[in-house]
């Protein structure tokens, strides 16, 4: 008789001890969420670092040292040293797109800039925050999902500008110019910038990230994002390539790179978190008349 009344007195105490202790941050967390929908590794001060100097060296790189770090003349100059045209055959055929006139690619330049860096973003962020609260998401999932997305955007695209300056290619429509006409341009700076596409780069790193923070959600209609998003970020591309600014090389690149950093930044620094965190203490309280069982996780 005797230990099935300290069995019962032990079950009573370790209840009563569980329900007096703090419930984990990922307790109230899970408790809070909408069914379905799966919380991802965020960390405000480690992620609001990365973008914050991200955007440092991209913004400062682009607004303050770009006389300083951009080559002067091209390295890739898709010329022999005799001055031979070596432009290949796939490049060539791409400049095919190019507008035949001043005004067609003066056009072509201002919607890239247009879509590339005002309505994609403010479309890929409006449908990321319908998506959530379609999904049943509270407020500040929407907001991690909007801080991995501008991270993911910025580093791919400090890579992109890291590139460009140590590549050193010749931009499409200062390739064909006469060498004393060169220096001319409005901008003598992005002469030698062209590969490969920020414009592009930038275009597919928000629409893939976005979509793969989607899935890694599982937000209902998520489809959407890609059916919707991919053809937009193509047709920034195709833009560049019609405002002669870049090659198809450099756009094909730039689409590469773009969703690359989409997919692989998301599922390294903010994969789902397991149901069972690091450090989550668990216990379970089992047993018969005569017996009593503990186990769990610490």
């Amino acid at each position: 008789m005797l230990p099935s009344v300290l069995a019962s007195h032990c079950v009573l105490a370790i209840a009563s001890l569980l329900a007096a202790s703090p419930v984990p941050p990922e307790a109230l967390q899970a408790a809070e969420q909408a069914p379905g929908v799966h919380e991802l590794r965020f960390n405000w001060t480690r992620d609001g670092v990365l973008t914050g100097v991200g955007a440092v060296l991209w913004i400062g790189s682009e607004a303050l040292l770009k006389k300083e770090l951009a080559p002067e003349t091209c390295r890739w100059c898709d010329r022999a040293a005799d001055g031979t045209d070596r432009l290949n055959g796939l490049d060539t055929w791409g400049r095919g797109l190019a507008g035949s006139t001043e005004a067609q690619r003066k056009r072509a330049d201002t919607w890239s800039n247009v879509v590339g860096f005002g309505l994609l973003p403010v479309g890929v962020l409006g449908a990321q925050y319908a998506l959530a609260h379609g999904s049943g998401a509270r407020n500040r999932i929407f907001y991690q999902d909007a801080g991995i997305i501008l991270e993911t955007a910025i580093l791919s695209s400090v890579l992109n500008q890291t590139v460009k300056f140590i590549v050193g290619r010749e931009r499409p429509f200062v390739h064909v110019l006469p060498e004393d006409q060169k220096g001319l341009t409005p901008h003598p700076t992005d002469n030698n910038l062209s590969f490969y596409s920020g414009h592009t780069n930038l275009a597919f790193a928000l629409v893939v990230s976005a979509g793969t923070v989607a899935e890694l959600r599982g937000y209902k209609h998520r489809m959407w994002i890609w059916v919707a998003g991919l053809p937009l970020a193509t047709s920034v591309g195709m833009l560049r390539m019609a405002a002669d600014k870049h090659y198809l090389t450099d756009v094909a690149t730039g689409a590469l790179m773009g969703s690359a950093f989409g997919v692989a930044l998301p599922l390294l620094l903010h994969g789902r978190v397991d149901a069972q965190q690091p450090g989550t203490t668990s216990l379970r309280v089992s047993g018969g008349p005569h017996t009593l069982v503990l186990s769990g996780s610490f």
